[in-house]
Formats: structure tokens, sequence, C-alpha cells
């Protein structure tokens, strides 16, 4: 598992490069490698074949374990209410339909997606589920559990009615956004305009299906969104929290479009070794795993580490040997010198 943790993350070191050589690039640091553990960088051929054979499932677990020890660590979020915050979202991750002719998603094209659920208690990927291209974001939604009194926010693709009403009967709380053409009626006004706040107002949707409520009371906030100059119609059913809170919360689904974009960006995923469902599937949660390494590191230094900043530095310091914990305090300190060769004597008679 060592040897999918370093290469995987090893093997995005250079724009637009290729799996063969950066492993190759890998084997001729070999000898510095040794300190690290490794005695020869493993061949391509071999990490296919583990992956395709190593079950996933592993992975996943040392992914939750992992998520525990970050956890222990992790900063709380930017707001005042006690309640837990999360971030739901999915993105896909294209893939050559010929060469992945398992991942079906459009004629001309395969894909797979990742959901994921941000706990915004230290930004940490907390669920993930890889499925098809095809699935819809709302099917893997419908099989999560959140603690009661937990903030979920989400974006349209997530607004289903009857999800909605199942988050509200577990006593979730939700923040997404209000579609355009959803129809309602206006019941009450909840506060009075104020600042980038247009409209604070309780809305009735109307019941959809044989098993829906009929009548759904929910909380409406327009928002005026100054960068884009637009209005950002906010839909949500707690209804203690400030309209500028409800404001904030959705803003703050921003972190997990960091997140993706980090991913796809530092670890460079589109790029496979296997091309084979379980490898593709390995690949993507030693990526995640990657991902908690970096934020473990992250809350343990004393110094402000930028993601980005802290992986590069990390790849040209893989093979050095040096104490890390050290290291990640001070990056810039030398190197400590190894002891000097101590020459025995021979004693002649």
């Amino acid at each position: 598992m060592l040897d999918a943790v370093c290469c995987h993350a090893f093997l995005p070191s250079r724009a637009g490069s290729q799996p063969a050589g950066d492993l190759r690039r890998l084997s001729q640091r070999g000898r510095q490698a040794q300190p690290s553990g490794y005695r020869n960088a493993p061949a391509g051929s071999t990490i296919s074949y583990a992956n395709a054979h190593r079950p996933y499932a592993l992975f996943e677990e040392v992914f939750g374990q992992l998520l525990e020890r970050c956890r222990s660590l992790a900063a709380p979020k930017p707001f005042r209410f006690k309640n837990k915050l999360y971030s739901l979202d999915a993105t896909v991750i294209d893939l050559c339909v010929s060469a992945f002719d398992w991942a079906k998603f459009r004629r001309t094209k395969g894909a797979i997606k990742l959901h994921l659920l941000l706990d915004h208690d230290g930004c940490l990927p907390c669920y993930g589920v890889i499925t098809d291209g095809k699935t819809h974001e709302i099917r893997v939604a419908r099989t999560l559990e959140w603690p009661p009194g937990s903030i979920v926010v989400m974006d349209r693709g997530y607004v289903d009615y009857r999800f909605l009403d199942s988050l509200e009967d577990r006593g979730v709380f939700f923040v997404t956004r209000l579609k355009d053409k959803a129809l309602f009626s206006v019941e009450a006004e909840v506060s009075a305009p104020k600042d980038n706040i247009l409209a604070d107002e309780m809305i009735c949707l109307p019941g959809s299906g044989k098993n829906a409520k009929a009548l759904r009371l929910f909380r409406r906030v327009v928002v005026w969104d100054e960068a884009g100059e637009r209005e950002i119609v906010l839909l949500t059913n707690n209804l203690k929290l400030a309209a500028s809170t409800i404001a904030a919360i959705y803003k703050s689904r921003w972190q997990i479009e960091l997140f993706f974009k980090a991913l796809k960006q530092n670890l460079k995923i589109k790029t496979f070794v296997g091309t084979t469902s379980n490898a593709v599937r390995i690949q993507i949660w030693t990526a995640l795993i990657a991902i908690l390494l970096l934020k473990y590191l992250q809350m343990r230094s004393r110094l402000s580490w930028s993601l980005s900043n802290l992986l590069a530095l990390l790849r040209l310091n893989l093979f050095v040997h040096r104490d890390l914990w050290a290291w990640v305090d001070e990056p810039f300190a030398p190197p400590p010198q190894p002891p000097a060769a101590v020459q025995t004597t021979l004693a002649f008679s």
C-alpha cells in the first residue's frame, strides 16, 4: 500500500506527464529512496497488476482510519453556531471510452463520478462514493445519513422535494438554491431587507407525487451577489439563523469546489496507471488518502502551509532522509549533516 500511495502522489510531478515517464524518473532516484524503504521503484506493469487485483475496499478502509486521526486536530468551522456543517457535491472525472469501456457516460465519452461530503471542521472529506458518470447525485444523497441538527449545503442538483422532506423529518437542516421555475406562494416575511439581503420570507411549495407532503413551508432568502452582479435565491428549512448567516453558509459551499480543484490539479487523477474499474477506484482513493496526509501535516505544522506549496516541496524532498516533523516546521533549514566516519584502530602486538 505504501508503494501505491507514494507512486500515485509522485506520478503527476510534471504537467502533462505520462505514468511511464514519471516511473522512469522515480527509478532514476532509486539510490536516494533507500532510506525511505525503497530499493527500486516499482515498474508501471507492477503497479497496474497490483491495482487490478488488490481490492479497493482496503484503501477505503485506510482512508476512514486516517480520517479519524485528522479529526482530532481539525480546526472548528468559521461560524458561531454549534451545528455540524457539511457540503455535498459531486465531480465528473473524464475517461477515454475506448480504454475504459466499462465507464459508460456518453456515446463518445467515458467518465466516473466522485460524490463527496465535506466536513467544514477542518475542511476534511468525510464520505466518498465513486459511481459511473450516469449516476445522478440525488441517488447517492438519499443513501447518506447525517446527525440530527446538522446543516447540509448543496447546489440545485440536489433539489428534490422528497429528499428535502426526508431531511426535515430527520431533523437535518439544509441550505440550497431554489430552482428558477419553482412554483411557490409567499406566506409571511421573516425579516426586513438589509444590506445585501433583498428578501427573507416564508414560502409555501406545492406538494407533488403520491407520497409527498401536501404543502411545504420553507424559508426563501434572496441575496445580492456584488461580484457576479446577480440575485441568488436560497432555500432552507432553518428558521433561527439570521438571513446573513444563511447567505454566508451557502457561500462556504465554495470550499468543496476548491477541494475538487486541488484534487484534480495537484494530484491529477485524470492520468491512471490501470484501466480496470478496481484500478481507477484505487487511484482515486489513494489520492484522497494523500489529501488527508497533506491536511494532517498542515494541522501539525506551525507554518501556514498552502496545499499546493506543501505538496510541491514534499515531492522535492520525498527521498531526502530527514525528520519529517522538523522539516514541516522549518522546511528551508539545511538537512542535518551525517555523522563523521570513525576510523577504527588496529592493535598490533
